[in-house]
This record gives C-alpha cells, structure tokens and sequence, in this order.
C-alpha cells in the first residue's frame, strides 16, 4: 500500500513548520496520536508497528504499561513538582535506593535531572571535581552524548550537530572499534583492536599528558554513529587505560542500557564496570528523568556545585520507580525476550544481507540492532538515499523506523516485543527493502 497523507495530516504539519523550530524530523507523514504495546497510531487511525520504542523510551511497550501510567496518575493528585534541590522528599531518596541495587557493587550515589545531555553534563562537572585539576576529556567519532554545550563537546556524530555551536570544551576525540569501516584500515581480529592502543599512542603521547585527562566517555554501543558494536577487547582495552592513569570511565547508558542490550547495563555484555553511568530515555518510562550514578570512592561535591530545578520531580521519579518494580519482578523474561526476539531478528538481516546488494553490515545486541545500507558491497559507499526510500516504504507498509549514522536504520522495537510484531515488522522490512534493492 502507500500511504495517504489526509488534509489533517498536511493541515498538522503545515502549522508546525510555521511555529516550531526546526529540529529533526523523519522522512515521513507521521502524526502520532496513541500507542499501545507494539503499537502506535496516527491521528487518522492508521495502526503501525513500532520498531522504534520512540527513540528508545518506551522499552517497556508504547505508553508504557498499565502499572507505570497507574502510578503516574496518583502521583498527579498529590504533587508533582518537589523542588527536591531544595526540599528533602522520600520518592527520591527512595527510587535511588533501588536503582543502585542495579549497578555493582561499590555505586551509592546519584543525581537526577531531565534527560539523557543532563546526565552527561552531570558527569563531566562531578568528574571535574572528583579529578580537580584535569581539564581534558576524551571521547569518539561517531559518538553522540547530547546536544547541550558540555555534552556537546563530547559529541562527534554528525557536523550538523556540532556547526556554529564551537568553541567547545576541552575534549580529545578518537576513533571507535567500527570494525565494517575501520578508521585505521586494519582488519579485527588481526588488529589486536588497534584503535584502543591508538589512545596512548597518540593523544597521550604527542597531544595531552594523561595527568590532565579526566574522564573518558563511552558508548558502550553507539546509538546515533550508527548502532556500532565493538569488540569486547576494545572495552576492555579502553577500561585499562583509564584504570592505569586514573581516569573517570564514563559509560553513557542513556540509549543502550535499561534492558535494551538483554541487560541493564549494556556495559556488562563487555565484561567491565564504569566509575560513572549516565542513564536516561527508558528510566522514566515515557516521563522525561535523567540520572548519573556514580562510585562512592569517587567522593561527593561542594554544595551549590550543581543542582537544577525538576530533578527528582516526584511525577517522573514515580513513573521510574513503578518502571523499575516491573523491571526487577520481570528481569528473566525481559532478558530471555531480548535476546530471542534479537536473535530472531538478526537471522532474518543475515539472510538478507546475503540477498541483497544494498545491506552492507547488520550488527547488535539483544534489541539494539543496526542495519548498514551502502550502494555497492565493494565499495562500502554510504547508502543514504537507499536507507530513505526503505525507511519510507517501511513507513508505508505500517512500521515505524529511525535512521541513524551516515547510512544506517535503528530496530529498536520494545524489549516486551512479540514474537508475531516482530514477524509482520520483518516482512515489512525485507518487502522495503527488496523494493528499494530493485530498483538500482
């Protein structure tokens, strides 16, 4: 079928490109109303497969489960702005207690804020203080942390992120283990993953002493460079360095953790631990909450060093700590789901990357799976008008799809997916696909 976009529909977008900033928007006509499940609706009805838990917010289904909206609603009638900065309240307190019973052993202490850039920005000011005196950070190309002016300097995703906003703070970036297009034009596993030894071998060699550096931040999978999943030996690798010369390790979980990966952490399929996680997007179930755990042995601030005004708000804390009570009582099942429906999934891109020319490279973990469009297997040449059309006709045949990196798609459905949604979605996918594959 193709999608008829109604007067409603044009009228809606129409106004929002007279009133509102422009930001991002996806390639296609969708003017989202309701959703349920693995399911979302327009506001003309149309039912769509949601193989994007809305940026990777509603990990737990769209709009969330019964339990989650239900303590939502009671927390309204009694208050929902705490100004917990401030004020001392017990939600807070609560759901913090609880949240660390999710991180290794040694983390007690947390801040909360809005979002997933807060989180990040949280970490590099506390890491300053932890690490006083360095004023160096280190992160990746392709890695994406936020787009607030901290946060931002962390980021090297796409130029268009980061063009008019500089000067930005100081921060060394390096490569990533992109194994598909290795920066350094080595092949793993023969590399002995290279890019990691890059690290001393260049910037804390000829660029920085590592004296000066403060924190590295990490991704354990890159979400917005592209789903881009390293080589366990690169974590590992990168953990040591920072172990050796006394860096803050900064593991970005804002996309790749809450059971995304199969895990809580996405850091634990690597086999290390952080001395500081940022979390965000599916902590709060739908409601906008951002947190930064961190080591106790790291210390605490000065107060007034940093605070902000919504952080703790009891209606998001609520919504967290009811998402979180779903998570430890169903932690087997949504493991087991995760990685079987990802399973599922990779079989069906495997087969398809076999068939077809434009499928360059799928690569992932449990539910956090990215699929590479190129124009030509030999070349490697990004595929981004490719990675449109099929994303379009995606769209058309009633699943919903980001886009991410140069020339990638994101499948992020929810981790309580079907295994019927994740069969339809993948027709849909495959048919997209073979349509735009055939007509080079």
């Amino acid at each position: 079928m193709v999608f008829k976009v109604s007067k409603r529909i044009k009228d809606i977008i129409d106004r929002d490109k007279k009133v509102m900033i422009t930001t991002t928007r996806e390639p296609y006509p969708f003017v989202v109303e309701r959703g349920d499940g693995d399911f979302a609706y327009d506001i003309d009805g149309n039912k769509f497969i949601d193989f994007t838990s809305f940026i990777g917010v509603y990990n737990m289904g769209v709009n969330t489960n019964r339990q989650i909206r239900e303590a939502i609603k009671a927390q309204v009638d009694r208050l929902s702005h705490s100004a917990f900065l401030d004020f001392h309240g017990e939600p807070p307190v609560a759901f913090a207690e609880k949240l660390l019973t999710m991180f290794p052993k040694g983390f007690g202490k947390v801040f909360f804020s809005n979002s997933g850039t807060e989180a990040n920005e949280a970490a590099l000011k506390l890491s300053r203080i932890f690490k006083q005196k360095r004023l160096y950070n280190i992160a990746f190309y392709g890695a994406f942390h936020g787009r607030t002016m901290g946060s931002l300097s962390l980021t090297a995703a796409k130029v268009a992120q980061k063009w008019h906003f500089g000067p930005y703070n100081n921060t060394i970036h390096v490569p990533f283990a992109y194994c598909y297009r290795c920066p350094l034009k080595l092949e793993y596993p023969s590399c002995g993953v290279a890019c990691a030894d890059y690290i001393v071998e260049q910037p804390l060699s000829h660029e920085v002493a590592p004296q000066e550096v403060a924190t590295i931040f990490m991704e354990p999978v890159q979400g917005e460079g592209g789903y881009i999943v390293p080589p366990k030996e690169f974590v590992q690798k990168v953990r040591k360095i920072a172990s050796e010369h006394g860096i803050v390790f900064v593991a970005d979980e804002v996309q790749s953790g809450y059971m995304r990966t199969g895990k809580f952490l996405a850091l634990d399929n690597f086999g290390v631990e952080a001395d500081v996680y940022t979390m965000a997007k599916a902590l709060g179930g739908g409601v906008p909450i951002g947190a930064t755990i961190t080591r106790t042995s790291l210390g605490d601030i000065p107060p007034g060093a940093h605070a902000n005004t919504f952080g703790g708000n009891f209606l998001a804390i609520a919504a967290a700590n009811a998402s979180l009570d779903y998570v430890k009582k169903n932690q087997k099942q949504l493991e087991s789901n995760a990685r079987a429906m990802g399973a599922l999934i990779m079989k069906r891109l495997n087969e398809m990357k076999e068939k077809y020319e434009i499928v360059g490279d799928v690569r992932g973990i449990g539910l956090m799976i990215g699929v590479e469009f190129v124009k030509s297997k030999k070349t490697k040449e990004f595929g981004a008008e490719e990675r449109e059309a099929v994303v379009k006709k995606s769209f058309d045949k009633g699943l919903l799809l980001l886009g991410c990196g140069p020339s990638s798609i994101r499948l992020i459905p929810p981790v309580t997916v079907s295994k019927e949604s994740v069969t339809k979605g993948m027709d849909a996918f495959e048919q997209a696909v073979k349509e735009v594959n055939g007509k080079r």
